[in-house]
């Protein structure tokens, strides 16, 4: 599909949303094509316009007993917060906490302390036991193929080692010479159980485009682990399942909190498509040194509380121009909400599209 023309209709207002900004809210404009076409037209480096990530329609489908545990059931069906916490696909308790919207395993009580020890005490999940019928049918209309959809999956390899051992021992293993084989071990076959779950979410939910998979590696400082640690420990796991589900047509999506600049050629590395950093990153920085290899989710400048609409548009129009840069491609950085107003949004879909078009 080629780029189509922009035309000014396309800034009508066909629905709203509060806004976690005060006083703000979102717009869904009379966007003129599929989302879903305009994500590949940004992987392919050719943007039709500055996408924010909130023209996705979030997946986590509670088939995955994980999506209840931590408290991040996205379907048709609604599940009570209550109801959240509880067992993983591993048995793992987590417990919800309403508070910060999510949930954690209780620390102290670690599964297991030696990394040795997890291939022996482990029960692996059976994916094909899942009600994979069931939760088709339940969710029949709400993912529409021409959508951004995006299957969220929480738990990546270093986010269920910390599951399963608590942060403390799950960065010793990392980083032990006696634990690294162990970790090896089980990431290798947590990988092959993750293949086939994606290939479940594949076959019945066809219409998802992009999978979204968390495992955090920083802090608000720093990394947690050298690049090489990571190169060596995690990075060929990852790739492993990026291979796979770009063999099946699908996008890949990482989310990775932390100060995690040192880390980005071994997301690269690893197959991701996409990464949106936090804050605490140099996302200038970055898009300079790979926005020609990965998606990143650059953050624009900050105008003051008092700015006019005026103020507000000329600052969009000199983020689209500062980062629009032939051959790569960038998100609106929608961890940074600071400068979200329904003006500014606006004038970056605007003036991108028109950018875009040639009309600029």
């Amino acid at each position: 599909m080629s780029i189509p023309a922009f035309d000014p209709k396309e800034l009508e207002v066909k629905a709203s949303f509060p806004f976690p900004v005060p006083g703000n809210q979102m717009n869904v404009l009379s966007y003129p094509f599929p989302m879903s076409e305009a994500l590949k037209a940004a992987l392919d480096r050719k943007p039709w316009f500055v996408m924010n990530g909130f023209q996705q329609t979030m997946f986590s489908p509670m088939v995955n007993p994980d999506a209840i545990a931590r408290g991040m059931v996205i379907e048709a069906r609604q599940l009570p917060m209550e109801q959240f916490g509880g067992p993983d696909m591993f048995g793992i308790e987590w417990e919800y906490i309403e508070k910060v919207g999510g949930s954690m395993v209780r620390p102290g009580k670690p599964f297991c302390e030696d990394a040795n020890e997890i291939m022996e005490k482990i029960v692996w999940p059976d994916p094909d036991s899942w009600d994979w019928e069931g939760a088709r049918e339940a969710n029949k209309g709400y993912l529409n193929p021409d959508n951004w959809n995006d299957l969220w999956f929480m738990n990546g390899w270093y986010e269920r080692l910390i599951s399963f051992m608590d942060f403390e021992n799950a960065i010793m293993a990392i980083f032990d010479e006696d634990q690294q084989d162990a970790v090896h071990t089980f990431f290798d076959k947590l990988t092959d159980l993750y293949i086939k779950i994606f290939d479940k979410y594949i076959e019945y939910f066809p219409e998802v485009c992009c999978f979204c998979i968390h495992d955090d590696w920083g802090s608000q400082k720093e990394t947690f682990f050298s690049p090489a640690t990571a190169e060596e420990m995690i990075v060929p796991y990852m790739r492993r399942l990026t291979d796979f589900i770009h063999s099946k047509g699908r996008i890949c999506e990482l989310h990775s909190c932390g100060q995690n600049m040192k880390q980005v050629p071994n997301f690269i590395k690893a197959g991701w498509d996409l990464w949106n950093p936090q804050e605490m990153n140099d996302t200038r920085k970055m898009y300079e040194l790979y926005g020609d290899q990965i998606i990143l989710g650059v953050c624009p400048d900050h105008f003051s509380a008092d700015a006019t609409e005026e103020e507000q548009r000329a600052a969009a129009r000199a983020y689209v121009d500062e980062y629009w840069i032939p051959g790569k491609t960038f998100l609106l950085n929608y961890n940074d909400k600071t400068c979200w107003t329904p003006a500014f949004l606006e004038e970056v879909y605007a003036y991108s599209r028109q950018k875009a078009c040639g009309m600029i």
